[in-house]
């Protein structure tokens, strides 16, 4: 506070000692010390008061005060009286001490001024006078200002006092606030240790439980009675060791925990137990009672029924909660408790074998294995066991939810009743169509049984259950239970096909009626009934059921084909449906050489028939190979795809016949060997096509074309050939008209066999091929004749356009050849 009164006061002082510093102007000095507002204010205060100078104090009328000096006398207005300075005639009174302290004033001289240096003296004194009561208006401001700072020092020492009392007061309340709060915090630190061993109290009550719990369960396990396990208590208890047990196999770390968890588990173990015993004497108890029921005479089957399924299904409703306890226990503890389900299972498989192994047995018998048609006996015995282990797989439901694996191994000894009389007839059936028939109904019943699978899936996904998803269970599928006796068939289907192939293909022997070709095209142009013995036989192919072999071309021919081709297409399309992929790949295969193979014998053996000739025997073989290049086709694209066939023997010739560079060697079937990979079999029947396509077209071609071509060879050989009689225009003109002959006879035969052999599209390719390599040799001969000769014959040759319509008109021609007889239409 001192400190602050003494810088208070020292900034007063400068007000009236001389300033130290250089002289400032007013503009230097009102940028150096730029004023306020209430400082400019004070300022022009002090300036108005400044203004107005009052007199000195000895020209103050107003001023009372004893004068040293007596005043010059002063008329109205302020001049001097005249008759104030003028001697009086009266005396004047008499001088007085008391009268001269009236009139003496301070700034009179003390003594008379009788010399200048008293004059000097007495004038520095009123002149200083007159500046200090020119000055005064500043000293009374600067004791003004003084005293303004005196009381501000007093205020501001009463304000240190103020703040030394309130510095105190925070002090103080700083301390109540700390100690405050230091006994909060203990309390809230006394609160939770309180809390802390509260929940520590809670938490040890807690884990005693479960200890404590051993003591009940074994109370209750120490009652004596089967019926415990019906009691409401007994799950409960069951499942509060089961809780138990994986709490202290989560906490083994507690003590004394292996002791109590080995306690836990030999309770549950004597629970699950005393479930195992409750199931079997009950199941004991009722196969005994049925038993008896059974054995009473005239029992009827409905009374059978009852007995076999709804008994046990009333008895289903007590047992399946403890087998459903017993099973969600052996799955967690499989090691302690598998053992018990498994004897439960046993148990179970053996009351039931036991009850339903003599009424299969006699129901077995009635089918009369040994008699009945073996697909009858497939159909009703599969069925039968189908029913049969439906009503089991239900009934076993209703007791387990698991054990699948055991339960259909249980099934299978059922269906092995019927089995060992199926097998042998199976593995002894000669017949192909009945092993087809058998591995159809078998199939038909495993698809039966998928497709009920896929519409319990879609009604599960339709009906919906927002409070508690149901568990789906799972549905019996009979597949697994057919498996055997289906492969036992089609085992017994394959090799019985080999078998086929190898007597009815491979080492056919082709009847006089087999080769009578092509009386047998032109008799199949009328409608015949199929014959008994056709029908009987079994080979007509049902392309509408197979999409596999369906033949665009050649459907309503089927009866004109070797019956070799019939026999192979024929097995192939039973085998299709009934064996696995590789297989049917790998007999196809084999079908497709074999009938290759007969097929080319037999067009040998055609060649050499009386009415028949090489033509024939190569149109034969086409027709055929047509057919089987399609076939092989088809079985690859199925093979490779699984896609629908889009090919046909039209097609196929096309492609081979489409252009003249296509009979090159090496580039005939290059368009259909476009796909890598083809079988041994498909390429031999290309081979086989292209050679014997070829030899087609120069058989039809060579009546017409050699003439032409012997004569213009001879042509080559001769240098002058106009002097030689051979080349002479008659000659020519002969030759012309044998052209002529030739193709209005022996190309229209062999167009019309063509016809006959092959389908208008087929046909129509190979003949066009004809006509080109026939108007080529024309075209030679009309050249090397327009050299020769002049006039008339050379306008009597046929030009390019004469040439084309000739043949195509020949060659569209329908004609039907008899033994030596001609039709022409």
């Amino acid at each position: 506070m001192s400190a602050r009164q003494t810088q208070r006061r020292g900034t007063a002082a400068p007000v009236s000692a001389p300033a130290s510093k250089p002289v400032l102007n007013v503009e230097e000095w009102e940028a150096k010390a730029p004023l306020t507002d209430y400082e400019i204010t004070s300022v022009g205060i002090i300036k108005a008061a400044s203004e107005v100078v009052p007199l000195p104090y000895k020209f103050n009328d107003d001023e009372s005060g004893p004068s040293s000096r007596p005043s010059t006398p002063l008329g109205r207005g302020g001049r001097l009286d005249p008759g104030r300075l003028a001697p009086s005639s009266r005396p004047s009174s008499p001088f007085t001490p008391s009268s001269a302290r009236v009139v003496t004033h301070a700034l009179h001289p003390k003594q008379p001024v009788q010399t200048p240096q008293q004059f000097y003296d007495w004038f520095a004194l009123i002149d200083r006078s007159v500046a200090h009561s020119q000055e005064a208006h500043f000293r009374a401001h600067v004791a003004s200002v003084s005293e303004h700072l005196d009381t501000c020092d007093r205020l501001v020492e009463r304000i240190d006092e103020v703040d030394v009392e309130v510095d105190g007061m925070l002090e103080g309340w700083r301390g109540v606030e700390e100690g405050g709060k230091s006994l909060k915090d203990a309390c809230e630190r006394l609160l939770k240790e309180r809390d802390r061993l509260l929940e520590m109290t809670d938490e040890i009550g807690a884990r005693l439980e479960y200890f404590q719990e051993l003591e009940h369960a074994t109370r209750m396990l120490n009652h004596p009675g089967e019926s415990l396990v019906l009691q409401t208590d007994f799950l409960y208890m069951v499942e509060r060791v089961d809780i138990c047990i994986d709490y202290l196999k989560a906490h083994r770390h507690f003590r004394e925990a292996e002791v109590y968890l080995l306690r836990f588990q030999q309770c549950m173990t004597r629970a699950m137990t005393l479930i195992r015993m409750y199931f079997v004497g009950s199941l004991k108890a009722l196969s005994a009672d049925v038993s008896k029921r059974m054995s009473e005479k005239d029992v009827s089957p409905t009374a059978q029924m009852h007995l076999l399924y709804t008994r046990f299904q009333s008895v289903s409703t007590q047992l399946a909660p403890l087998l459903g306890e017993l099973e969600r226990r052996a799955q967690a503890h499989p090691a302690e408790l598998a053992a018990l389900l498994a004897e439960c299972h046993t148990a179970y498989f053996s009351v039931r074998k036991g009850l339903l192994v003599g009424r299969l047995t006699e129901e077995i018998k009635g089918l009369d294995p040994s008699r009945t048609e073996l697909v009858e006996l497939t159909r009703a015995g599969c069925s039968y066991l189908k029913q049969l282990c439906t009503d089991e797989f239900k009934l076993y439901q209703a007791f387990f939810s698991s054990g699948e694996e055991q339960l259909y191994q249980y099934l299978e000894t059922l269906c092995d009743y019927l089995y060992d009389d199926l097998r042998p007839r199976i593995l002894h059936e000669p017949r192909l169509p009945a092993l087809c028939e058998v591995c159809t109904v078998l199939q038909a019943l495993m698809v039966l049984d998928a497709a009920a699978d896929a519409s319990s899936d879609d009604d599960d996904e339709l009906s919906v259950d927002l409070d508690r998803p149901k568990k789906k269970r799972p549905e019996l599928h009979i597949g697994p239970l057919l498996e055997m006796v289906l492969q036992d068939a089609q085992t017994r289907l394959f090799f019985k096909a080999q078998a086929v192939l190898q007597r009815d293909v491979r080492y056919y022997a082709p009847t006089p009626a087999d080769l009578a070709y092509p009386e047998k095209l032109r008799s199949a142009r009328v409608p015949a009934p199929t014959t008994e013995k056709e029908k009987e036989a079994g080979v007509e192919i049902e392309t509408e059921k197979n999409g596999l072999f369906r033949l665009p071309v050649l459907d309503d021919a089927q009866d004109t084909w070797l019956p070799p081709l019939k026999t192979a297409i024929w097995v192939l399309a039973q085998l299709r449906d009934f064996v696995k992929p590789a297989i049917f790949a790998d007999i196809a295969q084999e079908a497709v050489t074999l009938c290759r193979q007969s097929l080319l014998r037999a067009a040998d053996l055609v060649k050499q028939q009386p009415g028949s000739s090489v033509l024939d025997g190569d149109l034969f073989l086409v027709r055929h190979l047509l057919v089987l290049k399609e076939i092989a086709h088809n079985l690859e694209l199925a093979h490779r795809d699984g896609e629908d066939y889009q090919y046909g023997v039209t097609d196929t010739l096309a492609g081979m016949l489409g252009r003249t560079t296509a009979l090159l060697p090496g580039a005939l079937f290059a368009s259909l060997r476009g796909d890598e990979g083809l079988s041994d079999a498909k390429h031999g029947i290309d081979q086989d096509l292209k050679r014997v396509c070829e030899d087609i077209i120069a058989g039809c071609a060579a009546p017409v074309c050699t003439p032409l071509r012997s004569w213009l060879n001879q042509l080559a050989a001769h240098s002058a050939p106009m002097a030689q009689p051979a080349f002479q225009q008659p000659v020519a003109e002969e030759l012309e008209r044998a052209f002529r002959a030739a193709c209005a006879q022996d190309l229209r035969a062999a167009a019309a066999a063509v016809r006959l052999y092959l389908a208008d599209g087929v046909g129509d390719g190979l003949l066009r091929h004809v006509r080109d390599r026939v108007g080529s040799e024309y075209a030679l001969f009309r050249e090397a004749v327009s050299g020769m000769y002049a006039g008339q014959m050379r306008a009597g040759v046929l030009d390019a356009a004469g040439v084309r319509e000739l043949l195509e008109a020949t060659c569209s021609q329908t004609a039907v050849y008899g033994p030596g007889d001609e039709k022409q239409r």
